[in-house]
């Protein structure tokens, strides 16, 4: 069953959590991260990137770039930038963007319940990248961005969500790039305690977003558990910040390709390959979305095309190959275009779906592709099957909506 505790969260001053709750630093490019840096003193980003007004540049993950990190973080806690609740509370988070709402509740997740595998997980994670995230851990002593994971809905807490969002929020603001953002604090200890308990009924959680994120959680409670013998189990590092939607409160995207030559066929003799595989149906200039699993559309010469995987390479009972992401990869881009490892290989890109079918177009015009991909999107049902059975998605198979702001809510992983 589910363990997901309330705590005491840091969350910036009510006058400035418009200017402090940024966007991911992956979120910007070099221009509008330098402009965010230059024009907002408050902003979440001069934590996470604390060279920029001294100068005194330092390496990324060094000891001194984590250092001086959690010295901007603590300079923010000094200068009542952030402020820490009195009590443990849980958080109602609320985004609207381009027509659709998520609400979830933040909380804190339990390190047992992801090596118990209470926490469903449908990626690999990079033994490299998780140590590196639990040294940043180590140092910095705190979670500002949380994992993202979904839970089957429950009425209860439904019910309770839906009560508390009638009150006033506690946050209400819109952030520059057209999303609105409210927060709700749950601070009454019987609603608190209602929460926990209807959580604790949940059998499992999935993680939508943020894998590396728990497994590095995991690996800092992990050791300084060896380091404290007389543990408790109720210790900060014990736990890790989430935010928790009900499945159908998330949307997931599809995520698309694009490849930058076509491993030296034409465009003529690139098709007929496609066609031992797929019916290839031209659509012509019209902007062709995949409407159906196993059905693709593809961009190429200016041309949109229709291809509907054909039976024979379609296995359903493989929860893993019946991906759209598993048979574009094992039936075009690996044994046509010479495209094997997806994570190292220069000639692929990705795109998310939520910039549409029009960017596939772009990059194929524009940025030099030479064909792009559409892949119809995952569904959760899939998502949770293959978490249920310890498989694996391939890479950059689904673009999970929302997503969310640091420094909205932090948690602190030292015992205040």
């Amino acid at each position: 069953m589910a363990t997901i505790i309330p705590f005491k969260g840091l969350r910036p001053a009510k006058d400035k959590v418009h200017l402090v709750a940024s966007r991911s630093v992956d979120g910007y490019d070099k221009s509008e991260l330098r402009e965010k840096l230059l024009g907002n003193p408050y902003t979440f980003l001069h934590v996470i990137n604390p060279d920029f007004l001294d100068g005194q540049r330092t390496k990324p993950g060094s000891p001194a770039r984590l250092n001086k990190i959690k010295n901007k973080y603590l300079d923010f806690i000094t200068d009542k930038i952030i402020v820490e609740d009195n009590a443990p509370c849980y958080y109602i988070y609320q985004q609207q963007k381009e027509g659709n709402i998520y609400t979830g509740i933040i909380g804190c997740s339990s390190i047992d319940d992801y090596t118990n595998r209470v926490i469903k997980i449908h990626e690999q994670t990079l033994t490299e990248r998780e140590q590196k995230l639990m040294e940043y851990l180590e140092v910095c002593d705190f979670n500002a961005e949380p994992v993202l994971f979904s839970y089957p809905n429950d009425n209860t807490i439904d019910k309770i969500t839906e009560e508390q969002i009638q009150l006033e929020p506690t946050f209400d603001f819109t952030t520059t790039d057209k999303v609105h953002h409210k927060l709700w604090v749950i601070n009454d200890n019987n609603t608190v305690k209602q929460i926990q308990e209807q959580f604790e009924k949940i059998p499992a959680i999935y993680i939508a977003d943020g894998h590396h994120r728990s497994a590095s959680s995991t690996l800092l409670g992990k050791s300084r558990r060896e380091k404290n013998k007389n543990y408790t189990g109720k210790e900060a590092y014990n736990f890790y910040l989430g935010v928790f939607f009900p499945e159908t409160q998330l949307k997931i995207y599809d995520f698309n390709r694009a490849v930058k030559d076509l491993n030296g066929l034409n465009t003529k003799s690139f098709i007929k390959k496609l066609e031992e595989k797929f019916t290839v149906t031209l659509k012509g200039e019209t902007e062709y979305i995949p409407s159906n699993i196993h059905n693709f559309s593809m961009y190429i010469e200016n041309k949109w095309y229709s291809l509907d995987a054909k039976k024979e390479i379609i296995d359903a009972k493989n929860p893993v190959g019946n991906l759209d992401a598993s048979i574009l990869t094992e039936h075009v881009l690996s044994p046509i275009l010479n495209i094997h490892d997806l994570k190292t290989d220069k000639r692929i890109g990705f795109v998310s779906g939520i910039k549409g079918m029009k960017e596939l177009k772009k990059q194929v015009d524009n940025w030099g592709f030479a064909a792009a991909f559409g892949l119809y999107p995952v569904k959760m049902e899939q998502l949770k099957h293959i978490a249920d059975t310890n498989n694996s998605m391939p890479p950059k198979t689904t673009w999970v909506e929302p997503k969310m702001r640091s420094g909205l809510v932090i948690y602190s992983l030292k015992d205040l």
